[in-house]
Parts: C-alpha cells; structure tokens; sequence
C-alpha cells in the first residue's frame, strides 16, 4: 500500500473532526479510500457507543420546529451527557433537524424512524450519521427521547436556562409572536390541560370535595355549600386551566381573552421539562 499522505490525513480530519492518529490509521486500514476510512470510523465509534449506553443522560433540549405558516409543527427531546453540549452549536442544530423532520413527515412513527432520514442541514447524511459522527468527536452518549407532532399551524418557546422546557402550541390565526408569547406563558405557569373539559375528572372530583368539606367545616349551611363550591372551583381552574389562567403579560386578562383579542385560537400544547 502506498505512504498515507498528510493532506489525505488532514482532508479527513477536516471531515469528521477526529484525532490525527484515527484518521490516520483508517485510511491506512482502507487502503487510502477516503469514503471507505470515514465508515470504518463510524463502526469504532458504535462499538464504543455500545459499551456506554447506560450512561446517564440528564442534560439536553428541545428541538423545535414551528410557524404561523407551516402545514405542521414538532417538537423533538434530544439527550446528552452534560450541559456544555446541550449548548454546543451542532447539537443545537441536530435538535432542530429532528423536529423539522418530523413536521414534515407524519408517517415517521418513532425515533429510530426519524434518525434513518436524511439530513436537511448535512446533504448526503442521514440524521443517524450526524448523531453517530458528533458521538465519535464528542464521545457522550447523545439520546432521542419524546417526539410530538401538530398538524396545521403552530407556536412555540424552548427554554434552556436553568429548568429546561419545550412547549408547541397548535394554534389558528395570530402570528408568530403571539404563539412565542402564549408559549413563554405555558413554560413558566405549567398548566395541565388547555381548558376545562380536558382537566382529569378524578382530579376534579378530588378538588371539588375536599372544597366541599372545608365548606361544611366553616359551619355554611347544606343549600348553599354547592354554590360556594363551584364559585371557589374558578381558583383551581385557574391555577391548572390554560385558557383559564391569567396572562403573565396582563393578568388583567386570562390567556383565552387575550388570544381571542387577538384572533387567535389555540386548539393544543405540549408542555414538556427535561428529565419529567
């Protein structure tokens, strides 16, 4: 075989971003054949992956795909080891392309689906070759977790500092900043339904007796006790209630005012935090 030269060990080098010394001696062991040493690179780099699957990951983001204008919107979990490359900018964009992927397909059913797709920010790449290429650079375990996917128009906010929080909002009408800022409200006051047919009725049973209860310990009299019930229920739709709640930008107005003062419908949302 001939010399491997240093401008073919660099070329290389320049495309994986490893060691000297691996790319070195995969071209070496490919014969020169710079394809053929860049899969010869990848399958070490899954055989080291193997051994470190039950590596914690508790740091991450949300990747995002969102619009006004969009036939489609998702949100997708991507998982690493520590939070300075939950940071690094080519986990950022892996996170993204994972959820522009995903809005643009429905027929993708899981993770391992969406990884086999190709790349819409690395021509030439499937999403599974970029995740696997960062790992062999990077050398933590990077994870797909929760994927969720709204048809028709959509919002959304995804916050990274301190409490890591995704939210997609399914929405009609409004605009782009609207949705951002029903979306800012969604991650900092975690409703748990859009409105209140949509409360679990156990935990609404639950609230309405133990008020109920307090009610009869007060000494209130039986024909009034029901009324006095529901009226204090509007504190616990409010706390839970998306639409219900008063808007972090006016609590003047609850988030259904203000979205319909704007003529905006919100139809769904997904509120997610890393590690819950």
């Amino acid at each position: 075989m001939s010399e491997i030269s240093a401008a073919a060990v660099m070329s290389l080098r320049k495309k994986t971003g490893l060691p000297m010394m691996d790319c070195k001696s995969a071209l070496a062991e490919a014969n020169g054949d710079e394809n053929l040493a860049v899969e010869l690179l990848r399958k070490k780099g899954e055989a080291v992956a193997i051994k470190r699957a039950d590596r914690e990951t508790g740091f991450g983001r949300f990747g995002l795909c969102i619009g006004a204008d969009r036939a489609a919107g998702a949100i997708v979990e991507l998982l690493c080891e520590s939070a300075p490359v939950a940071g690094n900018d080519e986990f950022i964009q892996l996170a993204n392309d994972l959820a522009q992927v995903y809005a643009d397909d429905a027929s993708i059913a899981d993770a391992e689906a969406l990884l086999d797709q190709a790349s819409p920010s690395k021509p030439g790449q499937t999403l599974r070759q970029v995740k696997d290429d960062m790992f062999n650079r990077i050398r933590e375990v990077f994870r797909v977790g929760r994927m969720a996917r709204i048809d028709g128009p959509t919002g959304g906010y995804s916050h990274n500092s301190g409490t890591v929080a995704g939210v997609l909002l399914g929405i009609t009408g409004g605009s782009d900043e609207l949705a951002k800022d029903v979306s800012m409200h969604v991650a900092a006051m975690r409703p748990t339904a859009l409105n209140v047919a949509d409360l679990d009725a156990t935990a609404v049973a639950k609230e309405r007796e133990i008020l109920r209860e307090a009610a009869l310990q007060e000494g209130k009299p039986e024909n009034i006790v029901d009324k006095m019930v529901e009226g204090r229920m509007r504190n616990y739709y409010a706390e839970q209630v998306l639409l219900e709640q008063p808007f972090v930008k006016d609590d003047k107005q609850t988030v259904g005012k203000f979205a319909q003062a704007a003529g905006m419908t919100i139809h769904k949302f997904v509120h997610w935090e890393l590690g819950r």
